[in-house]
């Protein structure tokens, strides 16, 4: 078992921000390594063992710090890797409602995305502690009342956790001192080739549902079954169906059942990844292009990579008759996701 932290020299930070940098590494008794910086609480890579043996990267991300602090303005980097908040998603109207107060919220052309103009995705967060029995990193954000709108002072906490059993467990929990919205997810970018594309990859996921949008990607508040849609990966499906269907980026509804609520595989190298959530769905991106840049292990083609972004519904706030995004003050938010890896013939 390994824990490694390293500090990234001032300079390398400049004006983006004002604590310390650092990459932290975890790696387990098969030799499975995460790393991880505290920019963004963002995952930089993942290396899995083949059916060979051979290490594999199998979340996309840059080969440098400096590419993440750059690449984060105006999001060029599509929030590789990061931890995305107070919301998750969209939300549409320029503002949330609570206790009858309206607080506007920062949007681009209409479209409230991923938290602001400068979401958690952008922060500095604290490393809380490093426990190398349990193999795990937590860290820490101090949300101040009315940051990018909204209300409350809230505490974001996360903790990375790989096990033996080839897992990457991410824990998410949020308390406030007053009513808010929170929906905290993950954006890491998979590829168990660990270069090329993903669309050799098969895909089964337990859902039945999807949300419907509009022109602007907001949900209108609709349910619809993926049955003969592009959707429906209820039976195991090769993503090469998405070159014709120009992708995904959707928000999909679990089923109501306990256990795997998905699993993706590569045939070329033999790697499985199963997805464990205690939320209500989640978001699956899968981006025609990624960001220009210089990439840890790989290089990239077209549909690269695909997201599992396990959250609540986006624009929550705005529909009634989705499950709530609402947090009460001094109440605990979690959200629980783990990613199984192994290996199959």
């Amino acid at each position: 078992m390994e824990v490694y932290k390293r500090k990234i020299k001032q300079k390398s930070v400049g004006f983006r921000a004002n604590k310390e940098l650092f990459i932290l590494s975890l790696k387990n008794r098969n030799g499975m390594r995460l790393r991880i910086t505290n920019f963004g609480a963002t995952i930089m890579s993942l290396e899995v063992a083949d059916n060979t043996g051979k290490l594999v990267n199998v979340v996309v991300g840059f080969d440098s710090i400096e590419q993440y602090l750059e690449k984060s303005k105006n999001k060029e980097s599509r929030f590789l890797g990061a931890s995305i908040g107070r919301c998750a998603g969209r939300i549409s109207g320029g503002k949330v409602t609570l206790n009858y107060l309206n607080y506007p919220l920062y949007q681009e052309d209409g479209v409230h995305l991923h938290g602001g103009k400068q979401g958690f995705d952008e922060k500095v967060w604290d490393i809380d502690y490093i426990d190398e029995d349990a193999l795990s990193i937590s860290l820490s954000y101090d949300s101040e009342h009315l940051e990018e709108g909204y209300p409350g002072d809230l505490r974001a906490k996360v903790k990375y956790q790989l096990t033996d059993a080839n897992e990457l467990k991410i824990k998410y929990e949020a308390i406030s001192d007053q009513d808010t919205f929170v929906n905290l997810t993950n954006h890491a970018y998979y590829n168990l080739n660990g270069s090329g594309s993903i669309l050799d990859h098969d895909l089964q996921l337990q859902c039945g549902h999807y949300l419907e949008v509009d022109d602007k990607l907001f949900p209108t508040g609709i349910l619809k079954a993926v049955d003969n849609t592009k959707f429906d990966f209820t039976n195991s499906k090769c993503l090469e169906v998405l070159e014709f269907k120009g992708g995904i980026d959707d928000t999909l509804i679990f089923n109501k059942n306990s256990g795997s609520k998905g699993i993706l595989k590569s045939p070329q190298t033999k790697i499985k990844m199963e997805l464990f959530s205690d939320q209500p769905g989640m978001v699956v991106f899968t981006p025609k292009k990624m960001p220009e840049g210089t990439y840890r292990g790989g290089v990239y083609e077209q549909f690269a990579a695909i997201c599992f972004e396990m959250q609540n519904y986006p624009d929550a706030p705005n529909n009634w008759n989705f499950p709530s995004a609402y947090l009460k003050e001094g109440e605990l938010y979690e959200n629980n996701m783990c990613f199984k890896f192994d290996s199959f013939d």
